[in-house]
């Protein structure tokens, strides 16, 4: 996985006209990124967030989520990349954000948050690349820019911000499982904080009663078969590394509620 360095999401948002932040609807404030937002005004730009993910959480919190995001400067439009539902009205909302044409929109977020997956909706089947727009000074060469349809293109490069803020969403977000050297204080972290949101989601997810999450560790180790060589002792990094990889595919199913997220960020 390769973070965009700051100066690289610069470059994207002052080429843009239209910032679609990506976030994860499991924990929005968590995969929010503050910097990102500064920079965007910054430079004069409209700040769309697209609250990926909305069918991992009940429809009243996704809800609830575009509620308390939403203000004067910013627009929430609830996404799914994967049932397409949110891509007409995240389109319109595009459109009536600025009456500048050519318009161009960049894709940005975290990592998983599901940048890319928001790009191909997007997309679509019938989008090409097509060369450098009129209007378009200080065009990037290697930037594909994809026209969505008259007078809209999409900067075809998904800016991944470096991880900012808590210490959650930076060890399961800032590397992937496999670059971690030590996965199994990230992976323990993931597994406290999932079971105080979701008391069965261990149970559901690999069936399960166990509590203590390095022993919950050791149980799937034991139960995939995953064992050192030597000593036949549970290979509990590589349950570890499971574990967050089953975050990210939503096997491991939990999220944080508004109320309490918007308590702890006060």
């Amino acid at each position: 996985m390769r973070l965009a360095k700051w100066s690289l999401i610069k470059d994207i948002v002052k080429k843009a006209n239209v910032v679609l932040e990506v976030l994860d609807s499991r924990n929005p404030i968590g995969t929010r990124s503050r910097k990102l937002e500064e920079m965007t005004f910054k430079y004069n730009k409209n700040l769309i967030l697209v609250l990926n993910k909305i069918d991992l959480v009940p429809k009243r919190v996704a809800l609830k989520w575009k509620e308390i995001l939403t203000d004067a400067d910013v627009r929430v439009v609830c996404f799914s990349a994967l049932s397409k539902r949110g891509v007409e009205e995240l389109k319109k909302v595009i459109r009536c954000s600025t009456d500048k044409r050519p318009l161009r929109v960049a894709v940005v977020g975290y990592p998983k948050v599901g940048k890319s997956s928001v790009i191909n909706a997007l997309k679509g089947k019938k989008s090409a690349p097509t060369s450098p727009i009129p209007g378009s000074p200080g065009y990037t060469r290697g930037i594909q820019l994809l026209k969505i349809e008259e007078g809209i293109y999409l900067l075809d490069t998904p800016g991944i911000i470096p991880i900012e803020g808590g210490l959650f969403e930076s060890v399961i977000r800032g590397k992937s499982p496999e670059e971690l050297k030590d996965p199994i204080p990230a992976a323990m972290l993931l597994l406290e904080t999932a079971m105080k949101y979701n008391s069965k989601c261990v149970l559901d997810a690999y069936g399960i009663s166990e509590r203590d999450p390095y022993k919950v560790l050791e149980l799937i180790a034991i139960k995939r078969g995953w064992r050192y060589k030597k000593g036949g002792e549970p290979l509990v990094e590589e349950a570890a590394r499971n574990v967050i990889r089953d975050y990210h595919k939503a096997k491991l199913s939990f999220y944080i509620p508004p109320e309490e997220a918007l308590l702890v960020e006060k």
